[in-house]
């Protein structure tokens, strides 16, 4: 499917969605948020899709929501309309691994995008940020929640309060993104480890994404049963019957995601 603002192709078992809107600096508006909700569920679908990987461009990955599309509105536009509601979440439903790949601004909206990401990886460029302050708001895909879940609270205040960028090497030391690469060979690094998730068996990696999910919203001992109990679910899978096999006889494990 052709989109206007998404670019999308399917390669090696890798789902690339790359965001386009050159002219905005990829902002986020209602017709992106639609488009890559639908081309998530697309990817979702499309058995040849083992793992999905989100960018932008080399200079901007995404430079938040689209500011003349929210300007004007009123709190009976947003309320009511649920703007940002649960349907611009949409890599928080997606059940496959998600890569994001973060190359130049990452701000407000497309840092929150990031952070809904499993694995960020960043270009040495790479620039964070949620200066909704200076807008006169605040974050709204989760910023003040994931942010400080990720950072810590001292970390997340110094952002959120005072609208300074962080460098990817600072968000490096401070969790926020999983590895921090040479701009050049951001997108070499990034598709070798989506193409080493994509080598794992789907049941496993989804109930990784789960059970770590599962840590942001329960408390420490929910948590913990239901790790467990999904550890004590793979045993019922042909792909943990192999996985194992294949490590007792020193070869390569064939899943086949059953």
């Amino acid at each position: 499917m052709a989109y206007e603002t998404l670019i999308v192709e399917v390669d090696d078992h890798i789902a690339q969605i790359r965001l386009n809107r050159p002219d905005a600096k990829n902002s986020l508006n209602k017709l992106m948020v639609a488009e890559l909700t639908d081309a998530l569920q697309a990817a979702e679908r499309n058995d040849k899709a083992r793992c999905i990987m989100l960018t932008g461009s080399e200079k901007v990955f995404c430079a938040g929501a689209d500011v003349s599309e929210l300007a004007e509105a009123s709190f009976a536009d947003l309320f009511c309309g649920n703007y940002y509601g649960p349907d611009a979440e949409p890599l928080v439903r997606c059940r496959k691994p998600v890569v994001a790949a973060v190359s130049g601004y990452a701000v407000g909206a497309g840092c929150e995008l990031a952070m809904m990401a499993d694995l960020v990886i960043a270009a040495d460029t790479a620039k964070f940020g949620l200066p909704d302050v200076n807008l006169g708001v605040i974050p709204a895909l989760g910023g003040t929640q994931r942010l400080v879940r990720a950072i810590g609270k001292a970390k997340a205040m110094d952002m959120l309060l005072t609208g300074r960028f962080m460098s990817a090497e600072e968000a490096e030391r401070a969790g926020l993104v999983s590895r921090v690469v040479p701009a050049k060979k951001l997108a070499e690094e990034s598709r070798t480890a989506a193409s080493r998730i994509a080598e794992k068996s789907m049941v496993g990696t989804r109930a990784v994404k789960e059970a770590v999910n599962r840590a942001f919203e329960t408390p420490l001992r929910e948590g913990l049963l239901y790790e467990r109990r999904m550890f004590h679910a793979m045993f019922g899978t042909n792909d943990q019957k192999e996985g194992m096999a294949a490590y007792l006889e020193k070869r390569e494990a064939q899943f086949r995601d059953k």
